[in-house]
Order: C-alpha cells, then structure tokens, then sequence
C-alpha cells in the first residue's frame, strides 16, 4: 500500500490528482483540508485541519511514513524554510508545486534551464519582495541546497478546470460573475494582445501522477503545460461564444492599460509575467506522460465553461474595479452575505479604496 498525503489538495489541480490516484487500490490518500469534506472512495480520507498549523502539521506527519508528499500549498518564504526539512524527512518523495512564473521572459520556447527572474531581473524593488514568482524560486533555491534529494519539483503555469477559469489576472469572480450579473466583462488591451500558455487542471494532474515514486523525477524540475499558446483575446472570444450560446450577451470595455498596474505590489504579475508572451518546450516530462492527449485549449475552455454554467458557484465577489470604475450594478440580493453587501455599498459610495488603504496602513 502507497500511503500518499496532499496539502491542499481541493483546487483545479488537486482535485483530479485525487481522483487519478484514487483509482489505483494499492494507493491510500490522504488529503488536508479546511473544510469537512466526505470521500466518494474508500481509498481516499479527508483530513479536517490548517496544513500551515505546526501542531496539526506535526500530528499528520507523524501519522504514518508518508511514501509520497504532494504540498500544493502556498507559503510565503519563511514559512517555507521552518518546515521544508520536516517535509523532506518524513517521506520518499516530496513534490512541491513551484510555477513557471519563475521564468524570465523568453523569445523562444521556456525550458526547465531557462532563466528565472530572481537570477536575471535587475529591478531591486522587486527583488526586494516576497511576489509570488521571487517566493518560488527562493522556495527552490531551498531544495537546490538541501542535503535531501528525494524532491521533485513541479512548474505549472496557468491552469483552468470547471470551476477556475482566468481571463488575463481576472479570475472567474471577476469577469464571469459580472457578466452574469452585470452583462459587463473589462478587460485591457495589453494583456489581451499577449500570447499566453493554458493548461486543463486534469492534465497537470495526470503529469504530476506520472512523476510519483519515479526516482529518475527525483532532484528535478518539470513544468507540465500545454503546448498550445493562445492570445488572450482569442481566450476572451472563446468565452464569450460560450455565454452566447447560452443566451447571454455582456457588453465589454476594453481599457488600455490593467487596472492592477496602478498599485505596485499587484502590478509585478501584470509587468513581470502577463505582460510575457510564454510558449513552452513539454520535452521533458513527456518522457513520463503522453502530452499528445492534453486537452486542446480551445476545446477544454468552451468545456470547462460550458459545463461551469450548468452549476454556476462564485467563492468570492472580486468586483471592485467594475463597481468602482466602470459603475457595475449588481442587485443586493445577488450578493451572498452582509459582509459582501457592504463591500459593495463603499464600492458605489466610492469609500471602499480609501478604508481598505488605511486598514493596510
């Protein structure tokens, strides 16, 4: 029996990981999560508890010899550090989910050598910082100087599934829902003209599952992505032939710069990664999984929206710079609490920006 354990495990990767471990019965997975979860296999046990808790940490580790760690959390890098060893000595193999957002920009297609920003960029206030694609490669650099070498890394990049679906930095709740709502998608003309690589979670999951107990994936990185780029706008074409097909018609406002390049800290995902154009070289984990039957991004878009729309569930309302800017109305009993409404209500009296700048302070 392979005793298997996830972190985090309940996203548009982690979920169909599950699910294709699952079906192999010499498995036994085990999956942390925050909120009680009931299994559809009896070879799958969902553990309730917060995966960042030392305590809780250290009762899971200590449950079994775990032969498989597979940690799709995210840790900023401290966080990282005070439990990496920890990790790597309770178990055979510890798969970390870096991102290929890692990389630098590239003219040609990346490859697991090619260069990383936190070895090229010369921008020292972004050096600085802890963003997201610094904290993962600095969460590498950990690996790359252990003295365990029984870890695998992993670098997807974009990935959608039927309940994550991306346009440019926008996730579903803050396009889709307005549309649905609000018959209104804003988005920008310079990241709808960059070229942009998306990946069907499945797919990921099934390259992930390729990799466990393989000891030739063992002190190595792969990026598992799909080889289909795609321009942004033809992805927000995609998506709006689905939703009409579906009877709706949003109106779209095409602004000319992102709105999150006006605050520092969200604009480093704008400038230093949608403002890339990534294609990518699958050479190398293809020698574990056939890439050939990755979803076409086309195709699993229309899909994964298609059938997104027969269910609709939105996690949270991301809606600020509709509201704030562009005068989206959304209906009082549309939103799911009273903490939500009132967000939108400082959202309309213009208040919301100022309030949450000063509680930052």
């Amino acid at each position: 029996m392979n005793n298997i354990l996830i972190f985090g495990g309940t996203g548009a990767m982690g979920e169909h990981l599950v699910n294709i471990l699952s079906e192999n019965k010499d498995n036994q997975v085990y999956v942390t999560t925050r909120k009680k979860r009931e299994s559809k296999s009896e070879n799958v046990l969902y553990v309730e508890g917060d995966a960042k808790d030392n305590v809780f940490l250290s009762s899971i580790l200590n449950r079994k010899k775990w032969d498989c760690i597979v940690d799709f959390m995210i840790y900023n890098t401290d966080e990282f550090k005070n439990r990496a060893y920890k990790l790597l000595e309770s178990t055979g193999q510890y798969v970390f989910l870096s991102s290929s957002r890692v990389y630098a920009d590239s003219d040609t297609a990346i490859t697991e050598n090619s260069p990383r920003l936190l070895d090229v960029c010369t921008d020292k206030e972004y050096l600085s910082t802890d963003e997201y694609a610094l904290t993962k490669a600095r969460q590498e650099n950990f690996l790359f100087g252990s003295k365990h070498k029984n870890w695998t890394i992993i670098r997807p990049y974009i990935t959608y599934s039927e309940q994550r679906l991306q346009l440019g930095v926008l996730e579903k709740e803050e396009w889709l829902y307005v549309a649905l709502n609000g018959n209104t998608i804003i988005f920008s003309d310079d990241i709808a003209s960059k070229t942009t690589t998306l990946t069907y979670g499945g797919d990921v999951a099934n390259g992930i599952a390729s990799l466990i107990g393989k000891n030739e994936s063992f002190a190595d990185s792969f990026h598992i992505t799909s080889e289909n780029p795609i321009q942004w706008k033809t992805v927000m074409d995609i998506y709006i032939g689905i939703l009409e097909k579906n009877g709706i018609t949003p109106s779209i406002i095409m602004e000319k710069e992102c709105y999150r390049t006006h605050n520092l800290r969200p604009a480093y995902q704008v400038i230093y990664d949608r403002y890339f154009n990534r294609t990518f070289d699958n050479t190398k984990i293809s020698h574990f999984v056939d890439v050939s039957t990755f979803k076409k991004t086309s195709e699993g878009l229309s899909e994964c929206l298609s059938k997104f729309l027969l269910h609709p569930e939105f996690r949270c309302m991301l809606y600020e710079n509709a509201v704030s800017v562009h005068n989206v109305r959304i209906p009082l009993s549309r939103l799911n609490d009273n903490k939500n409404r009132a967000k939108y209500l400082l959202m309309r009296l213009g208040l919301y920006k100022a309030l949450k700048s000063i509680c930052h302070k």
